[in-house]
C-alpha cells in the first residue's frame, strides 16, 4: 500500500523482485495514480473499506502486506481492529503517530488561528505546504481527517508479526516515531536503513528488498 501523494508505481523495485516469490497484488488507493477520482472526502476508515474490498475481489485472505506512509496508517489501524487480517506487515516510513512537540510548528499555528479570521482564505495558503495547496477541495478535506486521526493508542492491540522499516535520514517519519512504533507493537522488530530517507524501498531497494524477504519467508 503506497504512500500519499503517491501510487503503486513507487513500489517498481519490489513488484518485479517479489514476484518472483509471491503473487503480488499493488493497486491505486482512492485520490492517486490511476484511481484518482475522489467522490467525497475519504477517511482513514473508507481506505480501510476500500482495501478490504479490494482484497475481497482477488479472493485474498491473510495477505502479507508492506505498507509505506499513508499506508502504514492504514495497515496500523486495520490490524489493530482485525487481529487476524494480515499474515505479516512491513510498515517502512509508516505515518499515523502524534508527532514530537515542535515550538516553530506551534507558532505557526498561533499564527494561522490568530490571522484566519481577518484574511481570506488565499492569504493563508503560505501556511500550508506546496502539496496540500495543489490538492482538489474534496482531497484537502480528506488529507484533514487523515492527519487528525493519531494511531499511537493502537499499537498495543496488534499481535501480527511485524517488520518496522525506517530510512536513517528520513525527515518526513523521522527515526523516532519508527522506534515508538516498534515498541508499540509487541511482536514487531525494527529495521535502520543507513543512507536511506523516507522512501528507503527506493534508495536502498537492495537492502529493503533482501531484508524484507528474509522477514516474510521465515
Amino acid at each position: 500500500m503506497h504512500g500519499y501523494l503517491s501510487s503503486k508505481e513507487s513500489f517498481a523495485y519490489q513488484l518485479s523482485f517479489f514476484a518472483n516469490y509471491f503473487n503480488i497484488l499493488a493497486f491505486d488507493l482512492k485520490g492517486f495514480g490511476e484511481n484518482a477520482n475522489m467522490e467525497y472526502p475519504y477517511s482513514l476508515n473508507d481506505y480501510i473499506e476500500e482495501v478490504k474490498q479490494k482484497l475481497k475481489e482477488y479472493n485474498i485472505v491473510k495477505p502479507l502486506v508492506i505498507a509505506h506512509s499513508f499506508g502504514g496508517r492504514i495497515a496500523i489501524k486495520l490490524a489493530s481492529e482485525n487481529a487476524d487480517f494480515f499474515e505479516k506487515i512491513v510498515l517502512t516510513g509508516s505515518a499515523g503517530l502524534k508527532p514530537k512537540f515542535s515550538f516553530k510548528r506551534a507558532l505557526k499555528k498561533l499564527c494561522y488561528k490568530t490571522l484566519k479570521p481577518f484574511v481570506k482564505k488565499e492569504g493563508l495558503k503560505r501556511f500550508y505546504s506546496k502539496d496540500y495547496n495543489a490538492l482538489s477541495d474534496i482531497m484537502k478535506q480528506s488529507f484533514i481527517k487523515i492527519v487528525n486521526e493519531h494511531l499511537d493508542n493502537k499499537l498495543n492491540d496488534i499481535i501480527t508479526p511485524t517488520l518496522v522499516v525506517v530510512g536513517e535520514q528520513d525527515k518526513e517519519t523521522p527515526p523516532y516515531m519508527a522506534k515508538r512504533i516498534a515498541k508499540g507493537i509487541k511482536t514487531s522488530e525494527l529495521l535502520v536503513i543507513k543512507g536511506a530517507g523516507h522512501f528507503a524501498f527506493v534508495d536502498k531497494p537492495y537492502i529493503f528488498n533482501m531484508e524484507v524477504k528474509e522477514f516474510l519467508l521465515l
